[in-house]
């Protein structure tokens, strides 16, 4: 079964070169090959036990004088983001055929290897193997925003750059100070977390990793960077960005910083907590004053990604399970937004809400999934966004009362300002931009027909996804509480 994880991460490698290749096929190589990947995925579901096991391990020695190898597994927190990744790549493929980008073959092939760099991320047992993927996702990524983005993309994306590689030489030094007290001197998680390092050590190395995790995901106030960002870059690395490289931030606090410094959380998360809740009120706020819908649908990735770093950092099972399963939710839920703004725009040249208006009239296919994208989103009960963030505030209710309180304004003020987006831009009369406006068709439907259909299912029916992660989750509090409990 190794087989099948290196099979897993090294195929969209391979599939990046054919499609590199491919000359005008390109979208279709890319397209099979993350197809492929999907029912690997599947595969690797089936065959995945859901215990507190690590599975499908390999383990091959790279770099043998630094301690370096290649060693990567599977549990059930990192199946949730496998799953995420190659049940979204295919979607966002898929979107991207309504374009006609330039040197389309070097476009498609940077998705599919940025795919890989994000597998190495969510698979690696090995510190520095984490700290290749990490890098090697960001690569694809600013390229693809750098070279076929919006007008202001060389200035956005140089900032994007910047505030990565800062959080990332932070994750860095914080990697290498580890190497240092491990007495094996190997970059192994599991010498990582047995690490007994004293307060002080665990205070500077919960800093170092939290400037990193928080930049990506992005938490209040390390998030100046993603509003232009996500409105500058194509769509395709839109959705990329927000469906699934966030998710890089968050899985990071859950696998290396929560069980590697409890201490040092125990100490600092709540401040973690109250920047996450302070991000959500203010991002909604800000959401409110948005004209342009893309703008606002970032803003509203803020304050939702907000809701769940303050459920992970309150430390107990309802938040973590509750995280789990919004990671996956947001992933479809604001690739299917921007996936309707990107329909809207590459027919009107516009995505300013004023301009917009009764386009439901004229795509009432659109429309409807639309709604039903804005309800998944907005966490109505039956969708797929309730169930997680009902855990979430019950985990965050549990740490804090009022807390909770602020916390759960994401959901009134993301209804208020989501429904106002929708009625501005679907509903009334159609003006003379809109008129023309026509519905979507071929691969347009089939992308949200999934979408919608993912909403429903994942609303109605979570217990699997929850059943994947509940026992890791489960041994990662207990690993974390006896370490405090030591400790104290």
């Amino acid at each position: 079964m190794e087989q099948l994880l290196l099979l897993l991460i090294f195929l969209p490698l391979l599939g990046a070169l054919v499609t590199a290749l491919s000359g005008n096929a390109a979208k279709h190589v890319a397209l099979v090959s993350a197809i492929v990947s999907l029912a690997l995925a599947l595969a690797m579901v089936c065959n995945f036990t859901p215990d507190a096991t690590t599975q499908f391990v390999v383990n091959y020695s790279w770099i043998r004088d630094l301690g370096i190898n290649f060693h990567a597994g599977v549990d059930g927190i990192s199946m949730i983001t496998i799953l995420l990744t190659n049940v979204l790549i295919p979607l966002i493929i898929l979107a991207s055929y309504q374009h006609n980008y330039k040197s389309q073959n070097a476009f498609f092939a940077l998705i599919l290897f940025m795919q890989s760099g994000l597998l190495i991320v969510f698979t690696s047992l090995d510190a520095f193997l984490f700290y290749i993927g990490w890098e090697a996702a960001l690569i694809p990524i600013y390229f693809i925003c750098a070279v076929w983005g919006g007008k202001d993309r060389i200035k956005v994306n140089m900032k994007f750059f910047v505030y990565t590689i800062a959080g990332s030489l932070f994750m860095l030094l914080g990697l290498i100070y580890l190497y240092l007290q491990n007495p094996a001197h190997n970059f192994d998680i599991q010498a990582f977390y047995n690490l007994n390092l004293d307060a002080t050590q665990q205070c500077w190395i919960f800093w170092a990793f939290f400037i990193a995790f928080a930049i990506k995901m992005p938490v209040f106030p390390f998030h100046t960077w993603q509003p232009n960002t996500y409105t500058e870059a194509p769509a395709a690395g839109t959705m990329l960005l927000a469906g699934i490289m966030l998710k890089m931030g968050i899985y990071g606090v859950i696998r290396w910083l929560l069980p590697i410094v409890p201490s040092g959380v125990q100490d600092w998360g709540h401040v973690a907590i109250i920047l996450s809740v302070v991000g959500i009120v203010y991002a909604s706020i800000i959401a409110f004053t948005q004209k342009d819908a893309k703008r606002l649908v970032a803003y509203s990735s803020i304050a939702h990604v907000g809701l769940i770093s303050a459920g992970i950092f309150a430390l107990n099972t309802q938040g973590m399970q509750g995280a789990m399963i919004q990671m996956l939710s947001h992933g479809i839920n604001v690739v299917g937004l921007f996936f309707v703004l990107d329909i809207i725009s590459s027919r009107l040249k516009t995505n300013k809400i004023s301009e917009l208006g009764g386009i439901a009239k004229q795509a009432p296919v659109l429309a409807i999934t639309a709604l039903i994208i804005v309800l998944g989103t907005v966490a109505l009960p039956g969708t797929n966004g309730f169930i997680g963030e009902f855990l979430l505030l019950i985990g965050v209710y549990q740490y804090n009362i009022w807390v909770a309180v602020f916390a759960g304004l994401t959901i009134i003020f993301g209804a208020v300002y989501m429904f106002r987006m929708y009625q501005n831009v679907m509903l009334g009369k159609t003006n003379d931009l809109t008129i023309t406006f026509t519905d979507v068709k071929g691969s347009e439907r089939i992308v949200l027909y999934i979408i919608c259909a993912l909403i429903i299912v994942l609303g109605v029916y979570p217990k699997p996804i929850l059943q994947l992660s509940e026992a890791s989750v489960q041994h990662l509090i207990e690993q974390v509480t006896q370490k405090l409990t030591s400790v104290n």
